[in-house]
């Protein structure tokens, strides 16, 4: 049965904008709400509240707190009967105001604008925020996107090059509840050289992250984590011994989801011993391995792309391959990443119809077996030096991506363009993004509809549709499916259909595309000589499609 709420502004105070937004959080928890608008005589709110049966009174007052408190008072004494009846009373004003009413010991709940928006819908749903234990919270990454719903859970990487540090960082993060995910960010020897002590680097102990070593190191990283609001901890993968490190993260920290690319964690980049078909195969046993368990799987392949200039078609048929060979490889739950700002001088309306693009050829393949997770993040690459404007640039950005309603918010640090995150740092951006969110959820206009953004969506749409017949068109004879086969993914990079500028003088990758930005800011493919845009036919039509390159694969 549904519950109903009764609120308003008490007395002569006028101002309404917490009881709204309350009354929101409410109705997305499933509470009738009943709004009796500003400047409400306690007489009124009774007889409402007799009316409609409620089952709670909301009430705020924003004015001087010597007159709030004697209208509480009054309100409370008026109050009685039906307080003695069970039904719960709440209050929201100042902190000033917010302190006379909790001294009246009556209001069940009193906010004062410094609680997080986890603390007022886990009063809504009936349970206590600060008493909360981690069987309160989920303890999987869907459950917690649905329980969050309809605010995305926040992700942020933690690593510091200290294991000790670390683990307390992961302690003060937790007790802040400032997000839901923490993605452990390793050192490149626990990714590619866990399992191999005698080929890491005691030098480059802690480079790029956080030095796990041993089973007891992932483990008293969770454990670190289990307090506050109880975060999901999830690691980057391995480069090598893939499937024996992804079995020792789900038994360690109940890795939350899989991160895997297609294309890239090999030789082609430098992250890992494998060739490029060699990688390919790989990543997609990974993805397997966890569809067979079902954990979830994300692939960071399209940013990737995007990092390295790659245009924007090539970012969307690459994220498209990504999830169909994560459909193909039985993943039940696929979490596909959204990197905005890469490359960072990209407009903002291309950037956004970019995503919509990706995410139309994306969906097509969601079905009753395969679910699509949306995961949106700010580019690496594009914060500024100075921290004031760059705690701007993440508010904007994440704004801008709520256009796209995730599902998970990956919050990158502001700080990202000096140096790592520390805790302090992680908090901060975490709850910098919340307030984007809680911005856009309270009526951000259609920012999808603008006709620039439809019209780009639709040509990359048309777009990818070339290059992906183009790869199809590489595959050879007895190949029951191109997109899914590892020897044409494998020469869709040598051949040069996907490619990048950052490749050039690459073993497996061409480097020969020529990118930049056109005149609505878009990231397209340039004719090499001229330096004017080309469409994916055209470019194609240039390239010497052959097996020339196939032995370096």
């Amino acid at each position: 049965m549904t519950k109903t709420i009764v609120a308003a502004a008490l007395g002569e105070c006028v101002h309404v904008a917490g009881v709204m937004n309350f009354l929101r959080l409410a109705e997305a928890t499933g509470w009738r709400t009943v709004f009796l608008g500003p400047a409400v005589p306690a007489a009124r709110v009774l007889e409402r509240a007799r009316a409609e049966q409620a089952d709670m009174v909301a009430v705020s007052y924003r004015l001087t707190p010597e007159n709030g408190e004697r209208l509480l008072g009054e309100f409370a004494e008026a109050m009685d009967d039906l307080n003695s009846a069970g039904v719960r009373f709440a209050f929201g004003g100042t902190p000033a105001v917010a302190a006379r009413a909790r001294a009246l010991g009556f209001f069940d709940a009193v906010f004062d604008g410094s609680q997080p928006v986890e603390a007022i819908t886990a009063y809504l749903r009936g349970e206590r925020y600060e008493e909360a234990s981690e069987e309160d919270y989920p303890s999987g990454v869907i459950d917690r996107i649905r329980w969050r719903a309809p605010y995305p859970i926040l992700r942020h990487h933690f690593g510091l090059p200290d294991l000790a540090a670390t683990e307390a960082g992961i302690a003060q993060i937790a007790e802040a509840r400032a997000l839901d995910v923490i993605s452990l960010g390793t050192d490149q020897d626990a990714q590619e050289n866990y399992f191999h002590p005698e080929r890491q680097d005691p030098g480059r102990r802690g480079a790029g992250g956080v030095p796990i070593r041993r089973t007891e190191d992932y483990a008293a990283l969770y454990a670190a984590s289990r307090r506050g609001n109880y975060p999901l901890m999830r690691s980057y993968s391995g480069t090598d011994d893939l499937l024996r490190l992804a079995e020792e993260q789900l038994n360690a920290i109940r890795n939350a989801w899989c991160a895997v690319s297609l294309f890239w964690f090999n030789q082609m980049d430098g992250r890992g011993p494998w060739g490029l078909r060699e990688s390919i195969e790989q990543h997609q046993q990974l993805m397997a391995w966890h569809g067979a368990r079902r954990v979830p799987v994300e692939s960071n392949e399209a940013h990737h792309w995007g990092l390295r200039d790659a245009p924007d078609v090539i970012f969307c048929v690459s994220s498209y391959l990504a999830a169909y060979n994560a459909r193909a490889a039985g993943v039940r739950d696929y979490i596909v990443p959204l990197m905005f700002n890469s490359p960072p001088n990209l407009a903002e309306s291309m950037d956004l119809a970019r995503m919509l693009a990706t995410l139309d050829m994306v969906e097509t393949l969601q079905g009753p077996d395969f679910s699509i997770w949306r995961q949106t993040r700010t580019g690496l690459l594009s914060y500024p030096q100075d921290l004031d404007a760059a705690r701007a640039h993440l508010v904007a950005s994440v704004y801008l991506q709520m256009a796209l309603r995730p599902h998970i918010v990956h919050v990158v640090g502001y700080c990202e363009a000096q140096h790592a995150a520390s805790a302090d740092e992680v908090i901060e951006s975490c709850r910098l993004a919340s307030r984007a969110i809680e911005n856009a959820l309270h009526g951000q206009p259609d920012l999808t509809a603008d006709a620039a953004v439809a019209r780009r969506r639709a040509e990359l749409a048309r777009e990818a549709s070339v290059t992906l017949e183009a790869i199809r068109a590489l595959s050879g004879p007895g190949v029951k499916d191109a997109f899914t086969d590892p020897e044409t993914l494998s020469l869709a990079v040598t051949s040069g259909i996907l490619d990048a500028p950052h490749l050039r003088n690459n073993p497996f990758g061409r480097g020969e595309i020529v990118s930049g930005e056109d005149s609505r800011g878009a990231w397209v493919a340039l004719d090499p000589r001229k330096g004017t845009p080309i469409g994916e036919a055209e470019r194609l039509a240039r390239l010497p499609l052959n097996r020339s390159k196939e032995g370096r694969s």
